[in-house]
């Protein structure tokens, strides 16, 4: 009989086996990631396994995404190579371990950040980012998640490929990883089955001592991931605005890129889970991490969809999981290096392309003839320049840019002006669709000011005003018939019209003539409310 416990949160039943044997895969998921993110800008290994545990353990301690697993990310480790290549052109001779304090302190910088935008309740605004942004967002995650493993298949130190029994023997073992990964599940779900080919392919390898990859392989000369527990690590730099000048600007990007990637990852695992995160308060979980991650020797990072992946599709809903993944993030460290050196990374390597194909959404294809082809265009953009240059930040941000033109322009189209004259010769337009900067030119090009009678209505209750934009092509309006020397009335102008009206007065010299809605008029309301 399962057990439950209300862990950190009261609402969530936790089922330890299934939190605990899942925080275990990903653990082992999380190894060879963070060494060789942390060897992108050249950094030892254990800055990258530091950052894993301090930003997996905070964040599922603190975060608003029970079952997300944060730790060291390349998006965040690629922004550290233009750091340290600025670093060297401004300080040339300058010495590793001062490199190492510029980024630690760049990385709290960007936490302190990331917690102002979780006070400000600045999180909700991921809201914005349309589902076709969302769909290139994964579908480009799930390319650079694929092709990162790729150069496993190379000869160590060489870009040549493995040939003969190498290759044959890696392709083997990560074809076996894959299959149990598959296949497992159909016949129990009683063990992760990410787990079981992990340990089923690293016995075989260890066992029968077959001549291929291991994590040890994926490090430098020498370097081990073997250490203690995270050491302090106060930066040392001097407090002027020159350095405050050369890391601000990476801290705020290392903040933004984090804070999207992980925002982007919850609302992933929202839909997979049927749930729904807090993003204010992952904003000030990953802040808060990345700060610890800077004082005790990480190199900071943010959500991983991956190991999310890897963690929901485990059955994990927790928070025990990612606190699991941390502690025995930790003791691998700490106890159980040269067993982990050992692991092979076809296993690893088999469990992260199982991970692209279950992060890719297969079901985009389908939307190409159904969905506009704005659309499509934006999904496939995104998609592109995230796989390229893995710049999740600029692509998310291209990607709401051209939603939201492509957006503007086909409302503007919609503005729409029925026009009748009543038995008292009173011409009335009756506006369709909404007024903003967009269709303010189609907005004016629908009145005959020259022949319009003496009174002329303009009734926006269909309608409404949108911006600064449309008051000013309503006051425009109102200007053109008053030197015609007709009068106009405004009806069924919204509230927040009103209120744009009102807070335009000492901008626009605003000429409403009347309002029988909301008697905002000079004249008598002809019609009450």
């Amino acid at each position: 009989m399962k057990k439950y416990f209300n862990l950190f949160d009261f609402k969530q039943k936790v089922d330890y086996k299934t939190e605990i044997l899942s925080g275990l895969t990903v653990a082992l998921a999380l190894v060879p990631e963070a060494i060789a993110f942390a060897l992108i800008p050249g950094f030892s290994p254990l800055t990258g396994l530091y950052a894993a545990f301090i930003l997996c353990l905070v964040t599922s301690i603190l975060g608003g995404r029970p079952g997300m697993i944060s730790g060291a990310t390349g998006a965040v480790a690629v922004i550290f190579v233009g750091l340290i290549l600025e670093l060297k052109r401004t300080f040339p001779g300058i010495e590793p371990e001062t490199i190492l304090n510029y980024v630690f302190a760049t990385v709290i910088i960007a936490g302190v950040l990331q917690i102002l935008a979780g006070v400000l309740r600045l999180g909700k605004f991921i809201r914005l980012v349309p589902h076709p942004v969302m769909f290139g967002f994964v579908n480009g995650l799930a390319i650079i998640i694929f092709m990162a493993q790729f150069p496993n298949f190379y000869q160590k130190g060489t870009d040549q490929l493995l040939t003969g029994p190498s290759m044959y023997i890696m392709l083997g073992l990560t074809l076996l990883t894959m299959v149990i990964i598959w296949g497992f599940p159909k016949l129990t779900k009683a063990i992760p089955s990410s787990l079981l080919a992990i340990v089923v392919v690293s016995a075989i390898v260890i066992g029968f001592g077959v001549d291929t990859l291991t994590v040890a392989d994926t490090m430098g000369e020498g370097e081990t991931i073997k250490g203690g527990f995270p050491p302090l690590s106060i930066p040392q730099l001097p407090m002027t605005l020159k350095t405050l000048s050369i890391i601000f600007p990476y801290a705020a990007i290392v903040a933004g890129v984090g804070l999207i990637e992980s925002l982007l990852t919850l609302n992933i695992i929202d839909e997979i889970t049927d749930t729904r995160g807090s993003g204010n308060k992952e904003c000030v979980a990953q802040g808060t991490a990345n700060i610890l991650s800077g004082f005790l020797s990480g190199m900071g990072g943010c959500a991983m969809i991956g190991q999310s992946l890897i963690n929901t599709s485990s059955g994990a809903r927790a928070r025990l999981s990612g606190i699991t993944a941390a502690i025995m993030l930790l003791v691998f460290i700490m106890f159980g290096s040269s067993l982990i050196e050992q692991l092979p990374m076809a296993a690893l390597v088999g469990l992260m392309f199982m991970v692209a194909i279950g992060t890719f959404e297969w079901a985009s294809f389908k939307t190409f003839g159904k969905m506009p082809k704005s659309d499509v265009v934006v999904m496939v953009l995104v998609t592109l320049i995230t796989a390229i240059t893995h710049n999740l930040a600029i692509a998310v941000l291209l990607g709401v840019i051209i939603s939201a033109l492509a957006y503007s322009w086909e409302n503007a189209k919609r503005i729409r002006a029925r026009k009748y004259t009543d038995e008292n010769g009173v011409k009335h337009y009756e506006i369709y669709g909404p007024l903003f900067f967009g269709s303010t030119t189609l907005f004016s090009e629908k009145f005959d000011i020259a022949n319009d009678p003496k009174e002329v209505v303009i009734d926006f209750k269909e309608s409404r005003v949108a911006d600064m934009s449309g008051i000013e092509a309503l006051n425009k309006i109102t200007e053109r018939y008053a030197k015609a020397g007709k009068k106009v009335h405004l009806r069924h102008l919204s509230k927040d019209c009103i209120r744009l009206l009102a807070n335009a007065e000492d901008i626009i010299d605003v000429n409403v003539m009347e309002d029988p809605t909301y008697k905002v008029a000079v004249d008598k309301p002809e019609i009450e409310i």
